[in-house]
């Protein structure tokens, strides 16, 4: 018997099809459906649509569940569709009567909304932690190397001296604009859209703005219209937000496998993080950053994903969004596993030194010894023809070394000033009320 089943049963290709993957997807939303209903019945009680005997029952009996589901040992029953089925029927088997009063006033619909606003929260505060983490290590790497020059190109042609301390802290800083859209992303998701039952409301006199309180929001989708709306939009928000990080890392992972190239030879790598050929016995493939690569350009596909699947719904709830989840959740995991593997390889990184005494990079330095002579005195113009002429005569002679003084620059990283925005954004995200609202929800 399904929740909206009334006297007729759906032919089995039909159920099949509607259901789909939600029984495994579900999974990921369990402990989420849980704390939405113990906000929920605090609220129903509040109201007089539960009395206190009925409230100490049913919270008594979600946590009890929500601890099950901590411990692992939480499944989906054979013939139930979904996590929220699930939950209602444990209790109904625990309470009976009182099991079936924990629907009044909501609807699948926001329930689903609820749930996936909540994992979407507690998934984006995991993956800060992860995005810092890897953050400090490219700071860390960026100090510990700033000495080291590196070939800098525009074009992949010689351009002009870089360092590999510029290197790292250039995805460093990378990192801080990512996590500020993702913190603007965390906006969108911490508004409550509980109350809005199918889109229309309810009859009931709920009170919204407590289960706001109880949830931990910040504020709530006040228009419950627009609540359902926001189903898809703010997947595609989120989806974004995590696509810049999965770029960011995209790229160094990029370069990583440029710079492993024997051609380029600036990196070189513990053989066990590298990989071989079956028939080339001297090859150490860069799978590790390849496969980065791929999952990370895959995430970054994830908005136009989920603009295509929504494009052109009319307002109301569509049963198209049921498919969002099996886009959306997986991401999360695919982003943390290329953040640590990411860390891992960086953190063994070897940095070939003196790198730029090789004659093959003399005329990175040209732009220098333009900006000697003008020092001395020598219009730009000017300075940049006498160097061109040098170097088509073959008379171009250099000093392979750098005075590069301003702010961000090879001789003056500024990374406390990086790491002093990181930790601002950070800041931001306060995450803590919502970490004290839900251990108080359990408590």
């Amino acid at each position: 018997m399904k929740l909206w089943q009334k006297d007729k049963t759906s032919l089995k290709e039909v159920e099949k099809f509607t259901v789909g993957n939600d029984r495994e997807i579900d999974i990921y939303l369990a402990p989420f459906d849980v704390l939405g209903s113990l906000a929920h019945t605090k609220m129903l009680a509040s109201v007089g649509l539960l009395t206190k005997d009925e409230l100490v029952l049913l919270e008594a009996a979600l946590k009890e569940i929500y601890h099950q589901i901590a411990k692992g040992n939480f499944t989906l029953e054979e013939g139930v569709e979904d996590i929220h089925s699930q939950v209602e029927l444990m209790l109904t088997e625990k309470l009976g009567d009182v099991g079936k009063k924990i629907h009044s006033a909501r609807s699948r619909n926001d329930q689903v909304l609820v749930d996936l606003k909540l994992y979407l929260r507690s998934e984006i505060e995991k993956l800060v932690q992860s995005t810092k983490a890897f953050f400090d290590l490219l700071i860390e790497q960026s100090e510990k190397y700033k000495d080291d020059l590196l070939p800098g190109y525009t074009h992949l042609q010689l351009a002009m001296p870089s360092s590999f301390g510029l290197w790292f802290g250039a995805y460093a800083e990378g990192l801080v604009d990512d996590l500020t859209t993702l913190q603007a992303a965390y906006e969108v998701v911490n508004k409550n859209p509980l109350g809005s039952a199918a889109g229309y409301g309810s009859s009931f006199p709920i009170n919204r703005t407590m289960t706001t309180e109880l949830l931990g929001f910040d504020n709530l989708n006040y228009n419950v219209v627009y609540a359902q709306m926001g189903r898809g939009k703010t997947e595609r928000i989120v989806a974004s937000a995590i696509g810049n990080i999965a770029a960011t890392v995209s790229k160094l992972s990029m370069d990583a496998c440029l710079y492993l190239n024997q051609n380029f030879a600036f990196i070189t790598f513990p053989d066990e993080l590298t990989t071989g050929s079956s028939i080339m016995p001297h090859k150490k493939n860069p799978d590790v950053f390849e496969l980065i690569r791929s999952h990370c350009n895959r995430i970054q596909a994830l908005p136009n994903e989920i603009m295509l699947m929504t494009t052109n719904l009319p307002s109301g709830y569509q049963r198209d969004l049921q498919l969002l989840k099996e886009h959306i959740i997986p991401a999360f995991e695919n982003l943390q596993n290329c953040l640590q593997m990411a860390g891992l390889m960086l953190s063994n990184i070897n940095v070939k030194k003196d790198l730029l005494k090789d004659e093959k990079y003399k005329f990175l330095f040209s732009v220098e010894e333009v900006n000697k002579l003008v020092l001395q005195g020598t219009p730009f113009r000017d300075a940049y023809k006498i160097v061109g002429q040098d170097i088509e005569a073959g008379n171009f002679t250099y000093t392979p070394t750098t005075a590069h003084t301003h702010e961000g620059s090879i001789g003056n990283l500024c990374n406390d000033k990086i790491q002093g925005m990181m930790d601002a954004v950070v800041q931001k995200f306060n995450f803590e009320k919502v970490n004290t609202a839900i251990k108080d929800l359990l408590s």
